[in-house]
């Protein structure tokens, strides 16, 4: 059976919208790489965001295909924010195998303050909250979530606290977020968002080689003299490859994924594996937004009623679906006709 593993040039650049695994097997670390264009770029000109709320969402969104297209499994994978800031909530969905989603919410006045006074950048906008990550695998099994705390950090910070506190791997992580012009077709130039990313991790075969601070290993046994590990010499060298990405080689499409992935381990050796597409995609429908409202009771229905009708509009795609009241009281008309009569 042939290695499903290529080097780096043996398989064709991965484009935008496409997460590269990538191993760098002589410092035992792996990780997942990409850049997002038309995608992203969909997601936030449908929601028409301020620019700092869908660059904080971008860089959700960059986040959330690098944790969610790492796992194997038919379902979804959630991260939502809940904070005090001017950005109270970003939601990013991803659906297996390749179905993303995402939206924000935000208070247009107290945004305008903090852009008025020069704090605009993402940990200000967050706030203090809490980050939660979801795994849904469907029917008949049991969510898994992971929570950790925001506290005025960047998402990066936070993502690399979450893998070092609660999954206990060394992780760094780059998240990058651009808006580009180009010339248009009838002239003058269109802009659009991009974004990129990169998460690293280091997974040495060697439980003794983990030995750092809050990891395996790391803690004196009880009744030692306290005593502190070192970073293993190899993590140390990816964290410092990876810390001299620039952000603009993140977003830019002339990069690319594999061109930076080579920049940064070519002396190591890097090997790159197949993409997994992303793309903008609600799972919304009409038989699913029904169910919830199936779920209402009698008295929710009438208040939902506006001019005759249930609106309800999609949060993350805006899709708009109209029902009649009648809709949710045949079942409850059904069964009285079918009462036996005296």
């Amino acid at each position: 059976m042939a290695d499903s593993s290529l080097e780096l040039g043996d398989i064709g650049f991965a484009g935008d919208d496409a997460v590269v695994p990538f191993a760098v097997e002589a410092l035992d670390a792996r990780g997942r790489a990409v850049q997002l264009g038309a995608m992203v770029d969909q997601i936030l000109a449908r929601h028409d965001y301020p620019a700092p709320v869908s660059q904080l969402l971008a860089e959700m969104i960059v986040l959330t295909v690098l944790l969610g297209t790492s796992l194997k499994f038919d379902g979804k994978f959630i991260a939502q924010t809940q904070t005090d800031g001017p950005v109270d909530l970003l939601v990013v969905d991803y659906s297996a195998p390749s179905s993303v989603r995402a939206y924000a919410r935000f208070d247009a006045e107290r945004l305008a303050e903090a852009v008025a006074e020069h704090r605009a950048d993402p940990p200000s906008l967050l706030g203090v909250g809490i980050l939660a990550l979801t795994i849904d695998q469907g029917p008949h099994t049991q969510r898994y979530q992971g929570i950790v705390e925001l506290n005025g950090v960047s998402l990066e910070a936070v993502a690399e606290n979450y893998f070092r506190q609660s999954e206990q791997i060394p992780t760094t992580v780059r998240l990058a977020v651009a808006k580009i012009a180009r010339r248009a077709e009838t002239g003058g130039f269109k802009e659009s968002w991009r974004a990129g990313g990169l998460i690293a991790q280091f997974l040495p075969n060697a439980p003794e080689r983990m030995r750092m601070p809050d990891l395996p290993g790391g803690d004196a046994p009880e009744g030692a003299e306290e005593h502190v590990f070192e970073e293993d010499d190899a993590w140390t060298e990816v964290q410092a490859l990876v810390g001299t990405i620039e952000a603009s080689e993140l977003a830019d499409p002339e990069v690319g994924v594999e061109r930076l992935l080579f920049r940064l381990f070519h002396e190591r050796g890097v090997r790159v594996f197949p993409p997994t597409p992303v793309r903008d995609n609600c799972s919304c429908t009409r038989e699913k937004i029904k169910g919830v409202l199936e779920n209402f009771s009698q008295e929710d229905i009438a208040e939902s009623v506006e001019d005759g009708k249930i609106n309800v509009t999609c949060e993350f795609c805006g899709e708009a679906y109209s029902f009649s009241p009648d809709e949710f009281t045949h079942d409850h008309a059904d069964t009285q006709d079918e009462t036996p009569k005296n």
